[in-house]
């Protein structure tokens, strides 16, 4: 099992480890409830190694990367950050991330650890003629998440100024620790935040540094299961669970990142382009349990005794208090917002009632 660069700084606080995509992670500190609320009241720090980091060059970058995302490459100015789906024949989704243009002709895809290799693959087997160079540097670099209220705070106390500090889904390349940085305001919490992508030879100092610089402002280490319910929360898409290569974006509910004049062909476009224009089968929607129970992946989603979809997410809202979840359902029915659905947990139907994606006001755009 792999281990981050900050292996070490998780064991001395103290952190639960578990086996995430062949990585060996913190799973919690304290507890995932104490964790996530910390974060949407004052700060948390996330150890997110584990993602890939891509870089395309050359002259034909733009016209490469037209090819595999449904979104329009051209229209991202320098410094801009743009969330992207990659896209197979099918419209499926090989793996979702973000792809920032750094400058003329050059662009970081952050990707997720579990499609690291399959996504590097299929780029690789995409460049067909294309004068573009495909650099996995995802070996060299660490990246740690600075996530909630008085992340901008934090990140001015350890050399950013706000005035300096990148907007949203912007990123910038600058120096902490006196060590070239990548840092952008994004983030998986549905809170404002920032990520940054270090050597990972310094990302045990930058670490320990956030932590120090950040205690007056609550910060607190986070795990994976506080990132789970948060994002969830937040109602963001999860690869391998609302998305996969059998799934496509607007299927995925994800039909406000496609670009839907853009003019060059991707991977998949026919069949996106039909499914805006005729409608989908089966879509995502979200829910909150109306009965006393945890809808958990899998779980198929019923209409009385008709098995009409399946969970693939499903948590406490801590914030809430309630039980919610995610799930795709046939369309042929015309269920909407304020229906009543079941879940069938443990051979046994709990109600549950269809909902926005709103589950919380989202806070991830500074002003």
């Amino acid at each position: 099992m792999a281990k981050t660069y900050l292996y070490n700084n998780h064991i001395k606080l103290g952190a639960k480890m578990v086996d995430f995509a062949g990585w060996d992670m913190p799973v919690q500190y304290t507890s995932i409830i104490e964790e996530h609320n910390n974060v949407r009241n004052n700060a948390g720090l996330f150890d997110v190694s584990h993602m890939g980091e891509i870089f395309v060059s050359g002259k034909d970058s733009v016209n490469f990367l037209q090819t595999v995302v449904p979104q329009d490459i051209e229209k991202i100015i320098d410094k801009k950050a743009k969330y992207c789906q990659l896209t197979n024949d099918n419209g499926g989704v090989v793996d979702d991330l973000f792809i920032y243009k750094l400058e003329e002709n050059y662009y970081l895809l952050v990707v997720n650890a579990s499609r690291l290799e399959a996504d590097y693959d299929w780029l690789v087997k995409n460049k067909n003629s294309f004068d573009v160079i495909i650099d996995n540097k995802s070996d060299f670099y660490s990246m740690v998440a600075l996530q909630g209220p008085k992340a901008s705070d934090i990140l001015a106390e350890i050399g950013i100024k706000k005035e300096d500090q990148p907007h949203t889904m912007f990123i910038m390349q600058t120096k902490l620790l006196n060590e070239d940085v990548f840092v952008s305001r994004t983030g998986y919490t549905g809170e404002d935040g920032f990520e940054i992508i270090i050597r990972n030879e310094k990302v045990s100092e930058l670490w320990e540094t956030i932590i120090e610089k950040g205690k007056n402002f609550g910060i607190m280490p986070i795990g994976l299961g506080a990132r789970d319910t948060l994002r969830l929360e937040a109602a963001m898409s999860l690869y391998g669970h609302e998305l996969n290569e059998t799934t496509t974006p607007v299927e995925a509910g994800l039909s406000w990142s496609i670009d839907k004049e853009k003019v060059q062909n991707y991977n998949g476009k026919n069949v996106i382009q039909n499914q805006l224009k005729n409608g989908v089968n089966r879509k995502l929607i979200a829910f909150k349990m109306t009965d006393r129970a945890i809808a958990r992946n899998e779980y198929p989603i019923h209409l009385g005794d008709e098995q009409i979809g399946y969970v693939t997410s499903g948590c406490v809202a801590p914030c809430l208090g309630q039980n919610i979840g995610l799930g795709y359902i046939n369309t042929d029915k015309n269920l909407k917002v304020g229906d009543t659905i079941q879940i069938l947990i443990r051979n046994k139907l709990y109600n549950a009632i269809i909902t926005t994606k709103n589950f919380i006001q989202k806070h991830n755009k500074n002003n």
